[in-house]
C-alpha cells in the first residue's frame, strides 16, 4: 500500500545532500530500498531495524548510490517530518525509537469499539446487540433504552465507524497537533 507523502506526514523525503556536506558521513548505504515501488513522484520504500518500521520516498531523479538529505517543508505538518527524520537517524544508528503517540491507549479502544460497532450494523445488529456486545449485556439493559446513554453512545460509534471506512481513517496517519 502506497500512501502519499500528504497523507503520511511521518513519511521521510529524501532528496539530494547539498554538496557543502561530507558525503563520507552520510548514511545513504544503510538504506535497504526492499520492496520498493516507484510512482511518478518517488520510490517508495519501508525499512525495518530493531522492531521499527519508518516509510522513506526518494524523490524521483535522486539515484539509489548517492549521498541523502531528509527535506522538511516549511509547513503546518513540519514537525510531524522532524519526528520522522528523528525516528529514522534513530533506527540507522541503533538507537532506542520513542514510541509513536499518534494514539492514546483510549483512542485505540474506541476506534476498536467504531469498528466493531460499524460491522455488527452493517451485518444487520440492532443498536442494543451492538451495545450489549461492546459495553456488556447487563449493562445494556439496566437502564430502559430508549433514554439510554448507552444507546447515543452506540449510535455515534457507528456514524463515527462509517466515517471513518468513508476515508476518515487518513487521518490516523496524522500526528496529533500540539499547541
Amino acid at each position: 500500500m502506497l500512501w502519499s507523502a500528504e497523507a503520511d506526514t511521518s513519511a521521510v523525503l529524501l532528496t539530494h545532500a547539498p554538496t557543502i556536506l561530507p558525503a563520507a558521513d552520510n548514511l545513504f548505504p544503510e538504506l535497504r530500498e526492499t520492496s520498493a515501488r516507484s510512482d511518478e513522484q518517488a520510490v517508495h520504500f519501508l525499512l525495518t531495524a530493531g522492531g521499527q518500521t519508518v516509510r522513506l520516498l526518494r524523490l524521483t531523479g535522486i539515484p539509489a548510490d548517492t549521498p541523502v538529505a531528509a527535506l522538511v517543508p516549511l509547513d503546518a505538518d513540519g514537525f510531524d517530518r522532524i519526528e520522522g527524520i528523528d525516528r529514522l537517524l534513530r533506527v540507522l544508528q541503533g538507537r532506542p525509537v520513542r514510541d509513536d503517540r499518534r494514539l492514546t491507549r483510549q483512542k485505540k479502544r474506541r476506534h476498536r469499539h467504531m469498528l466493531q460497532a460499524t460491522d455488527g450494523r452493517m451485518n444487520g445488529a440492532t443498536y442494543r446487540d451492538i451495545a450489549g456486545v461492546i459495553f456488556g449485556v447487563e449493562r445494556a439493559a439496566s437502564e430502559p433504552w430508549k433514554t439510554s446513554a448507552l444507546r447515543d453512545t452506540t449510535s455515534a460509534l457507528v456514524k463515527d465507524g462509517l466515517a471513518m471506512i468513508a476515508g476518515g481513517y487518513r487521518g490516523l496517519l496524522r500526528h496529533r497537533r500540539r499547541a
